[in-house]
């Protein structure tokens, strides 16, 4: 009886892996960046991420992308200025990949390792910190990105010959369904 049990398994165990591959898709998303110069603050805000997610064999490798000119300050001449400082024409995306074991996901708090290409630039984060809270069949991500301009190359701007702050911290606000 134990060796047809193991038999039996045997078959059954390539069924039993393909069942454990999902997909996730990002449905809404809300990624700002804030900028701090001595005279005023500066927040920028983007709704248009798309990302997706595939897990297999116990690890999720998801990827997002957000165009760099789909950031939204309210003042169109600062935008503008943002996307040349950034090289918005020549890397007119941001990308963000990273990799989460099956076995986190479940966890409330998730330290993720980011690779961010961005500016034309590729930066590592390690350890992340990120809250994950499910509502029905909806996970929601959230959590603040440390980023800086030297990270990425981009000289900081200047107003009245003082230049912004080098941290732009970005917060990340990701709502995502299971396919």
């Amino acid at each position: 009886m134990l060796r047809k049990l193991l038999i039996c398994a045997l078959l059954l165990s390539p069924l039993a892996l393909a069942a454990e591959d999902h997909s996730w898709v990002l449905d809404q998303s809300t990624l700002s960046y804030h900028v701090s110069h001595p005279l005023h603050q500066i927040d920028g805000v983007s709704h248009e991420a798309k990302g997706k997610g595939f897990c297999h064999e116990g690890e999720c490798d998801f990827l997002i992308a957000v165009p760099v000119k789909s950031f939204d300050s309210g003042d169109s001449n600062r935008d503008l200025h943002m996307l040349q400082v950034t090289r918005g024409a020549e890397f007119p995306l941001v990308t963000v990949r990273t990799r989460v074991p099956e076995s986190d996901a479940t966890s409330s708090t998730l330290k993720l390792d980011l690779e961010i290409n961005f500016a034309g630039q590729k930066v590592e984060y390690k350890q992340v910190p990120f809250q994950r809270t499910v509502e029905g069949k909806e996970t929601r991500i959230t959590g603040t990105i440390p980023a800086t301009l030297t990270d990425f190359k981009i000289p900081p701007p200047s107003l009245l010959t003082m230049p912004v702050k080098n941290e732009i911290p970005i917060r990340v606000d990701l709502t995502w369904h299971e396919m």
